[in-house]
């Protein structure tokens, strides 16, 4: 730790470069607080709001009731892929829609003797993760992990002045079409279902413009899954 500070200081402050091998010298160095401050913001920095949907082939997040019965829950590669990218989030971010049963469902999996080790394992993680669902409706969110909020926008841009880890978005299809819309996505990781469903919802609806992402990386799943990662 010390010599990543030793590091920031000499990148950063405009001076001969001092070794700091102690930390009693690192401490009595004048500018302590300067060096915090900087590594503060570079931790900051780092922070992302990463949306996760599964998709089919043909492009479609759901189908036109919200469907989703081509989606494998009990597959336990992927689930180990998911709480893999979990590592790095502390915060998960809703649309409205989704949430009473997102919220019903993973509550009741708590307590439910006979459920898939991973539906309890995630609703463990769940229970003790930070949720914020956006609404402009006076609603009141029934799982003490939850607080509402009304702007993305403006909610996002204080998360990432909060020192933290990632930000997850799950959706809904609506929710998320409006923060690619806004722009408020950092990165994108797309689970490509090997299914085509016809017709259904978008997470791009809105968009006006060719957005180009960046391609981070890919894995294929034995299922025939692909799981990809995109950087805005």
């Amino acid at each position: 730790m010390f010599a990543l500070f030793t590091i920031l200081l000499n990148k950063k402050i405009k001076r001969h470069p001092i070794a700091i091998t102690t930390k009693s010298n690192f401490q009595r160095f004048p500018v302590w607080n300067l060096v915090l401050e900087i590594l503060k913001k570079d931790i900051m920095k780092k922070r992302k709001v990463i949306l996760t949907m599964q998709m089919t082939l043909d492009g479609f997040v759901a189908g036109t009731n919200d469907e989703m019965n081509w989606v494998d829950t009990e597959d336990g590669e992927i689930w180990d892929e998911m709480f893999n990218d979990l590592k790095s989030v502390d915060t998960y971010l809703l649309g409205r829609k989704m949430y009473p049963g997102y919220s019903s469902y993973w509550q009741s999996m708590l307590s439910n003797a006979t459920a898939p080790a991973d539906h309890v394992k995630f609703a463990k993680l769940a229970d003790k993760t930070q949720h914020i669902v956006f609404t402009k409706t006076d609603f009141k969110p029934d799982w003490k992990n939850t607080r509402v909020a009304k702007d993305p926008a403006e909610e996002i841009a204080r998360l990432k002045k909060e020192e933290g880890k990632d930000i997850m978005v799950w959706g809904g299809a609506n929710f998320a079409s409006n923060l690619v819309k806004l722009g408020l996505i950092d990165e994108f990781r797309i689970s490509l279902n090997p299914a085509l469903v016809g017709e259904g919802k978008s997470f791009t609806n809105g968009l006006k413009q060719l957005k180009k992402l960046k391609f981070l990386r890919s894995k294929t799943l034995k299922s025939g899954l692909v799981i990809l990662w995109y950087q805005s």
